[in-house]
């Protein structure tokens, strides 16, 4: 088996994305805390101005997305480090772990939210009784959310960041929740005064909803789980396409800081290919599979000579040193094996093929050569590892 790695580091879709990469998570974000730090302040402040419970955790939901903004901002740029000898496949992971952490801080927000509301609705003097302004700042903070949603979205899309995925969808939740205390504000001046606090509720589940989901993906991606089926399949047909590649038999992959690393073995047309034309063959699936798939950074290729998970596996059989000890007891005292340039040998199907060259004066004629072959293979017959002993000349 010959193995080749590429690393993120020495990788065409790694070093020098990473700036452009963080360049553009900092500019959605600058723009995200500054419509955010608008929206917090204006949904609080009018909150309790306007006597609206639904708009006040709406508030607090812009505040919460505002906090995200920041971690996002310092995640993004600690991912874009380059790989070192503590992190030699580099700092994406940290995306993964902010992304878990906004999607807990979603669910906190809104069980604040819920046991807030609960509390109220059994404590019916304490409801709130929402004003016009109320109603304006929700449906202000509608459209503004919706528009930052849209926005960041395109761009996380664009650079593959799931981090910046998640904080799109605290807008987007945002915007929804806007709708809901809209809603609840709107009912409650029409005279339900309960559907405030019920409105807040809608927010706090909904909210839940979604930092649940933020979180579990993570979790997934923090447990190396792998690409998609669609994604996979992918990949083997890039690999099968590349001349000398006979199949695909084990691909493994997993998400990285919106980064992918894959490790897969394949297999070859010819067993007893040279180490060296092995080794060439792999550069070229990494470099395929590096240029290829966008999100593929990393690339361990495993050159097997057979399907090992078929064929009888050859672990227990003895490496050159021990095998050349073997043969040399078996020659004995012959002189002909004194005159043997090269020993080659081939693990497939749990034995050893060995191939001999010998100089090419040794044989004076067809006869003679085929005489040296059958007095070689006649050895391996008293040997249980050695499958058949061959001979060629130079």
């Amino acid at each position: 088996m010959i193995k080749h790695s590429g690393h993120p580091h020495s990788s065409s879709n790694s070093e020098e994305d990473n700036p452009a990469r963080y360049i553009e998570i900092r500019k959605v974000s600058f723009v995200s805390i500054l419509v955010n730090s608008v929206l917090s302040l204006v949904k609080i402040v009018l909150g309790f101005i306007g006597q609206s419970q639904a708009l006040i955790a709406d508030g607090i939901h812009s505040l919460a997305d505002l906090f995200s903004d920041f971690v996002v901002l310092f995640a993004a740029k600690q991912s874009t480090k380059e790989a070192d000898e503590e992190h030699p496949y580099g700092h994406g992971r940290i995306e993964t772990v902010v992304s878990v952490a906004l999607g807990v801080l979603l669910v906190v927000v809104a069980f604040g939210i819920l046991t807030d509301a609960v509390d109220r609705i059994l404590h019916p003097d304490e409801l709130l009784q929402p004003t016009g302004i109320a109603l304006f700042a929700a449906l202000f903070s509608i459209f503004a959310n919706e528009g930052l949603f849209q926005y960041t979205i395109v761009v996380a899309n664009r650079i593959n960041s799931n981090m910046l995925k998640a904080n799109a969808w605290h807008h987007r939740t945002d915007a929804i929740s806007s709708i809901i205390a809209s809603v609840g504000i709107a009912g409650t001046m029409a005279g339900m005064p309960l559907l405030d606090a019920v409105a807040a509720i809608g927010v706090s589940l909904m909210i839940a909803k979604v930092g649940w989901d933020i979180s579990w993906v993570s979790l997934q991606e923090l447990m190396d789980k792998a690409l998609d089926a669609e994604k996979s399949e992918h990949i083997k047909k890039h690999i099968v396409a590349i001349h000398g590649v006979k199949a695909v038999h084990a691909l493994r992959s997993r998400s990285h800081g919106g980064q992918a690393f894959v490790d897969v073995h394949i297999l070859l047309d010819e067993p007893k290919l040279s180490v060296s034309e092995g080794h060439r063959i792999s550069e070229v699936v990494q470099a395929t599979l590096l240029t290829e798939i966008d999100e593929v950074t990393d690339v361990t290729v495993h050159i097997d000579a057979e399907d090992d998970e078929k064929a009888a596996p050859c672990n227990e059989l003895p490496l050159r040193d021990e095998l050349l000890k073997r043969l040399e007891t078996l020659w004995g005292d012959k002189p002909l094996h004194k005159k043997i340039r090269r020993v080659t040998l081939h693990y497939l199907n749990g034995q050893i093929f060995v191939e001999l060259t010998l100089p090419l004066e040794l044989i004076g004629s067809t006869q003679e050569g085929k005489r040296i072959t059958l007095e070689f293979s006649r050895l391996a017959e008293r040997d249980p590892d050695i499958a058949e002993i061959s001979v060629q000349y130079e």
